[in-house]
């Protein structure tokens, strides 16, 4: 720690750096794995000018950075990707589900689609820039990208690529098999389970991709977890089996508040989390959406299009 202020030292090659930013969850983790090359960073923090000023700092204290690779393409961690490239040369890699995934932010008519896709689930008064406020993170063209499954050099170590969509479609962890480590992204945090939504018109049902995903990480022996938010993890198939009855809970949950009655996603999102402000209500309700689409599709609910709201019913 005290060779790269303000680094935190996890192992004798891997360092953590909080990076804050004034939105969403106000801090990540990025991590920084040392190789003969120079350092390999895993995600950024925002491009807000806070994040800017501590990777700055980061920077001046003298390591070299060798390249950046990203978990997922979410704004608080590729934020800052492009500023990487622009300013201190340093090549970024992305999944090539990614790469898809960036592309498709960077075309307006998914702002229509979110609003429209909001709306139809009886959503309250939206802001014109929901959806688009972030469109800068996505502005950058990766130096190479990467597939499921396949070896990746973290500074000198290693990893498997391991793709884990739920959190979000192209989302993926890294897996080094030696020192039994795993970088775990947004998939899988201590305290808190990420929030698991439809993001795109292509998402089908990402509560069922999630389950899938948090099965396949327990095959992986593990002795330490590096989440992108939040406290480190020493047991994360305990933490895994976790996740899975905080999200078997509000699944129940939902079916209880359904019932017999005919609800739209934001009166059951409101039966959850009580009165919700303007600008706090789009994570559980996006959430609620995704749980009561899986229940759907797992035969639990149905649901109907009427005068352009989607509501759902119990079929029993």
């Amino acid at each position: 720690m005290d060779q790269y202020p303000p680094l935190i030292k996890i192992s004798e090659d891997i360092y953590q750096l909080v990076v804050r930013y004034p939105f969403g969850m106000f801090e990540m983790n990025s991590y920084l794995i040392r190789g003969e090359n120079g350092f390999t960073i895993v995600d950024t923090g925002s491009e807000a000018l806070e994040s800017i000023e501590l990777w700055e700092k980061t920077l001046a204290s003298g390591i070299i950075v060798e390249k950046l690779v990203l978990t997922h393409a979410h704004p608080d961690h590729c934020g800052l990707a492009r500023w990487f490239q622009e300013q201190h040369h340093i090549p970024v890699f992305i999944s090539s589900l990614g790469y898809q995934e960036l592309q498709k932010k960077r075309n307006n008519n998914r702002v229509n689609w979110l609003h429209s896709f909001l709306t139809s689930h009886d959503c309250p008064e939206l802001t014109q820039n929901m959806g688009n406020s972030e469109e800068a993170a996505y502005e950058f063209e990766p130096d190479g990208v990467f597939e499921n499954q396949q070896p990746i050099k973290l500074g000198n170590d290693t990893y498997e690529t391991i793709w884990t969509p739920g959190h979000s479609y192209d989302h993926f962890c890294f897996y080094n098999a030696i020192q039994q480590v795993m970088l775990t992204g947004d998939h899988v945090l201590a305290g808190l389970s990420p929030i698991v939504a439809l993001w795109t018109e292509n998402d089908e049902n990402p509560i069922k991709d999630n389950f899938s995903s948090l099965e396949k990480l327990k095959a992986y022996p593990t002795k330490l977890a590096l989440p992108g938010h939040g406290e480190l993890i020493y047991n994360l198939n305990e933490r895994i089996d976790e996740m899975i009855k905080s999200h078997n809970y509000r699944l129940q949950q939902i079916l209880n508040f359904v019932g017999s009655d005919e609800k739209t996603a934001w009166q059951v999102c409101q039966d959850i989390y009580g009165s919700l402000s303007n600008t706090k209500f789009f994570a559980p309700l996006m959430a609620t959406i995704a749980r009561l689409i899986f229940l759907e599709k797992s035969g639990e609910l149905h649901s109907e299009l009427r005068s352009g709201k989607w509501y759902f019913q119990s079929k029993q």
